[in-house]
């Protein structure tokens, strides 16, 4: 018997120069490019938060993507993991 597919999710709070830069639309197209579901949005400190749900393997993906594209304007990223709650349709962009 197949075991159950575990989703786990993710809460990050990207720093640096993260708003502006179209970090929140990139977040938005490679979530839904890997079947991912959350959101992100700014934060008025200039951070940008974002909260993914998904498989561990696409999740990864998503993280290194993030980091590869935006790797001159990220001064850190406050990583935690949890498990999904799967209250999420797509992946939306929040204002």
């Amino acid at each position: 018997m197949a075991q159950p597919i575990m989703k786990k999710r993710i809460h990050v709070y990207y720093s640096g120069s993260v708003q502006g830069v179209g970090f929140r639309f990139t977040a938005c197209r490679t979530a839904n490019s890997l079947g991912l579901t959350g959101w992100a949005k700014n934060l008025p400190d200039g951070r940008v938060e974002v909260v993914c749900e998904g498989e561990e393997n696409p999740l990864d993906t998503f993280l290194r993507k993030i980091t590869s594209v935006f790797q001159q304007y990220i001064r850190d990223a406050d990583i935690s993991c949890g498990q999904a709650t799967g209250e999420f349709d797509g992946f939306d962009i929040l204002f």
